[in-house]
């Protein structure tokens, strides 16, 4: 009896330690750039940016001077900025000094895309998944830093830069100009409502689009409405409309909805009440109830 009690108990601490792990995981950003290979890591500079407010980027980064001899060093100009955000932000916004920085490290296969902010006050890390996802990166830690509290807008562009100059593979014209599109839209839109809500608003419509192929106004429409409901947000139609133009270019985009899942598995995860991956998680939690349902049958056998 006591050997019973002892495998049940087992049994139970085990289906315990079962149900409450994540579901996903992460590296720290300082750990996966300490570990990176250098090879592995591009670091661009607003070019704009005096030594002391460099100095600062790359403590906040985790880096040191020496280390950036070992990294492939790049820099984000003011003319870079209104090349890719022009059609999108007025000239007062984007300003006239190139300060956002950005450190990225490409990871391997099943790694996911994982951003952190620092001294960022227009986009949220959250906001920089999605629209990396919609050019195309996967894979890759990255780090957005300013000298003090800045839009950080521009550090998507040095992003894209990043990636595609340590992978070889060329992030086209028309993903970038979408993403960049998303991550306007989706950090003017979080100015009156939660942020979360927003990322996860826009995840989800992102995610029907590619996943039904849709290009029709309307059902563009019905997805944001349903979406909106769900997360409880107000979307006006001036947003909607914005909304509608982005996912237009976003289908135009061959996106792989396996893909967009795996870079970003926290975010999704969050949408599984709104019928995302809701069978997946249905099936993975069944598999844990019935290897309990087998261990307990088994004591009795």
């Amino acid at each position: 009896m006591r050997k019973l009690y002892k495998r049940l108990t087992a049994a139970v601490l085990a289906a315990a330690m079962i149900l409450t792990l994540p579901v996903t995981g992460g590296i720290a950003k300082a750990d996966a750039v300490t570990d990176a290979d250098p090879k592995d890591v591009y670091v661009s500079f607003g070019a704009d940016l005096s030594s002391d407010e460099k100095s600062k980027v790359m403590g906040l980064m985790g880096i040191t001077a020496d280390d950036l001899e070992d990294y492939t060093v790049g820099e984000i100009t003011n003319a870079d900025e209104k090349k890719y955000l022009g059609d999108y932000l007025d000239s007062s916004v984007i300003g006239s000094r190139a300060l956002s920085s950005v450190i990225v490290v490409v990871g391997k296969d099943g790694d996911g895309i994982d951003v952190e902010t620092k001294n960022i006050s227009y986009c949220t890390s959250g906001m920089y998944t999605n629209a990396l996802i919609t050019a195309g990166i996967e894979n890759a830690d990255v780090i957005v830093a300013g000298p003090f509290e800045i839009t950080g807008t521009a550090a998507l562009v040095g992003a894209m830069k990043a990636y595609s100059e340590l992978t070889g593979k060329e992030i086209s014209q028309d993903s970038m100009d979408a993403a960049v599109n998303e991550l306007v839209i989706t950090s003017d839109m979080a100015e009156g409502e939660n942020s979360e809500s927003i990322e996860e608003l826009m995840a989800y419509v992102k995610a029907e689009v590619v996943k039904r192929g849709l290009n029709n106004e309307d059902e563009i429409s019905k997805i944001i409405d349903e979406a909106a409901e769900q997360l409880n947000i107000t979307v006006t139609e001036d947003e909607k409309k914005a909304i509608i133009s982005l996912m237009k270019k976003i289908g135009d985009l061959d996106l792989d909805l396996d893909s967009m899942k795996e870079q970003a598995k926290d975010l999704f995860n969050k949408l599984e009440d709104m019928g995302i991956d809701k069978e997946q998680a249905k099936n993975f939690f069944q598999k844990i109830i019935d290897a309990i349902q087998s261990f307990f049958n088994s004591l009795f056998d």
